[in-house]
């Protein structure tokens, strides 16, 4: 487990045997330098241009993040500021 992020301050980098990538922190339990997954998390972030339309799967209102897909199908993270209207 790392440092938390200094623009998101819910989140916490961490790395697995599966990869690493940025997790909230509510969803670890934290035990010092290290911690376990209480609840899974994907940490795929979706590119998007300006201007590009996205359907909003699931809204994290607490992390200020949420779950989107693409017209092309593809599926990750979008911060709230860079989204319209919610």
């Amino acid at each position: 487990m790392g440092e938390r992020d200094t623009q998101w301050p819910a989140f916490v980098f961490v790395t697995s045997s599966s990869g690493s990538g940025w997790v909230p922190a509510r969803y670890l339990a934290i035990s010092g330098a290290s911690a376990t997954v209480v609840t899974g998390y994907d940490t795929t972030e979706l590119t998007a241009s300006a201007g590009t339309e996205v359907d909003v799967l699931v809204d994290d209102a607490e992390s200020e993040w949420s779950w989107c897909r693409s017209d092309e199908g593809a599926e990750g993270w979008v911060p709230h500021r860079a989204l319209g209207d919610l």
